[in-house]
């Protein structure tokens, strides 16, 4: 697999990254889906009138990738209902109503960690997952042996246009990080680590370079501050260009000795140690053209994002399009009544303008996708093979490397929808592997 060292240039437009975090007040209801992770989804131990407070288990893991999920505000339980999330899925939820006071469970207490076993059931209960990126359970990241880690790479390149949420976190959560890096070398035995950030986010750089500075550890930790090139902060992306390192096709990072964590993961990692205080809230960007007070903050995990939206603001205008997430990879939402989840990092509301999509034009077969593609796919190709529904020629043209980062749409001057298509064949080819399994 080849990768391409440029990318592309994408506006940056952090209008938040200078503004302080702001906890938002409690919501009236959160809605806590069961599936906010990659895997089974998590199992609800609670009943229509159960009263429950933050941080009391309300879901147990169902299977070895699952986590628990945890109440994010104090109150009753009013509803076990399906919920439709950003990504056009339906899946169980329990929704619970504020009794406002935001009173933490007196169960809470830090655990006791002793050994690696200890620390990655910790992990386990913490209900924590990488929230950066699709959710992996964390627990089943570090469980592999300690001897293949070589290298600990902390993500912060936070690429994405309008994203601030990890670049806060670095600049305000600098203890929780370091605190949480101590303990995962000490049981872990990390030889390493890297902490990625782009050169745009110089608070940023400057306090993981102090936290650096700081700390007494029996490994190094490296600082590498990274060209602001999308898509930077891809897994893949991230470990080529802080290590040099492959992924070979239908490989995990830690075959070539590496395991990644977002920043803001590595913070609650830490959180979690200090207090015992499960996974219940998350720093979310609101930006975008059509939001009054674009800012950062603190919500608990259920919130609507209209409950977002209102406590920074609310509208100047009707927005065009709402997008979970940022504005190359985030998917666009079917109502402002869908949760914030584990992972959410970022919600924009835009205009009109911010959202008209050019007109589409004839490919021009320029090649710009392929060269600023990061692993050197071709995605005119992949369009014109999904088109003709060649599922052969897909699997040929490694459609599933794809990590859907849009650099090829970006650059079309055709303004052709090749990651969609991206999107598609790679559903298709699902569908056609099924399809001969079945007849197998």
């Amino acid at each position: 697999m080849a990768f391409s060292l440029h990318g592309v240039h994408v506006p940056h437009r952090k209008n938040t990254q200078d503004k302080p975090v702001v906890r938002m007040e409690t919501p009236g209801t959160v809605t806590i889906p069961m599936s906010m992770h990659i895997g089974k989804p998590a199992r609800p131990i609670v009943n229509v009138g159960d009263m429950v407070k933050v941080g009391t288990k309300i879901a147990e893991a169902d299977g070895m990738v699952s986590v628990p999920i945890h109440a994010s505000v104090s109150g009753k339980v009013v509803k076990l209902q399906d919920v439709l999330l950003f990504n056009g899925t339906t899946v169980p939820a329990v929704v619970i109503e504020s009794d406002g006071e935001m009173t933490p469970d007196e169960k809470i207490v830090p655990p006791v960690v002793d050994s690696r076993e200890s620390l990655l059931t910790a992990l386990k209960e913490s209900g924590i997952v990488g929230l950066g990126g699709a959710g992996f359970p964390t627990h089943v990241k570090f469980n592999v042996s300690p001897e293949r880690i070589e290298y600990l790479l902390i993500n912060g390149a936070e690429c994405e246009p309008y994203v601030t949420s990890d670049t806060v976190t670095m600049v305000e959560r600098r203890e929780d990080m370091a605190y949480a890096l101590k303990v995962l070398q000490q049981y872990f035995g990390i030889k390493k680590v890297m902490i990625g950030i782009e050169n745009n986010k110089p608070k940023a750089v400057e306090s993981m370079v102090r936290m650096a500075n700081e700390m007494n550890m029996d490994c190094r930790i490296d600082i590498k501050v990274l060209p602001p090139v999308y898509p930077q902060g891809g897994e893949k992306v991230l470990i080529y260009h802080t290590t040099g390192r492959v992924v070979p096709l239908g490989k995990l990072p830690i075959d070539v000795g590496c395991i990644v964590l977002n920043c803001t993961t590595l913070a609650t990692i830490g959180s979690y140690l200090k207090t015992g205080m499960p996974l219940v809230e998350k720093c979310v960007t609101v930006d975008g053209g059509a939001v009054r007070t674009p800012q950062n903050i603190i919500a608990p995990i259920g919130t609507s994002l209209a409950d977002a939206f209102e406590f920074c603001g609310g509208f100047t205008v009707d927005p065009a399009k709402i997008i979970y997430g940022g504005p190359m990879m985030g998917l666009t939402v079917p109502d402002t009544g869908v949760p914030v989840i584990k992972n959410t990092n970022a919600v924009l509301a835009l205009t009109e303008k911010e959202a008209k999509l050019p007109k589409t034009t004839a490919c021009i077969r320029c090649g710009a996708c392929t060269n600023t593609c990061p692993f050197g796919l071709t995605p005119a190709a992949i369009s014109k093979a999904y088109e003709n529904k060649n599922a052969g020629l897909l699997e040929e043209l490694s459609v599933n490397v794809c990590m859907e980062c849009g650099c090829c749409s970006f650059v079309c001057p055709a303004n052709r929808p090749l990651v969609q298509n991206n999107k598609l064949a790679k559903a298709f080819l699902r569908e056609e592997k099924a399809k001969e399994d079945a007849k197998a």
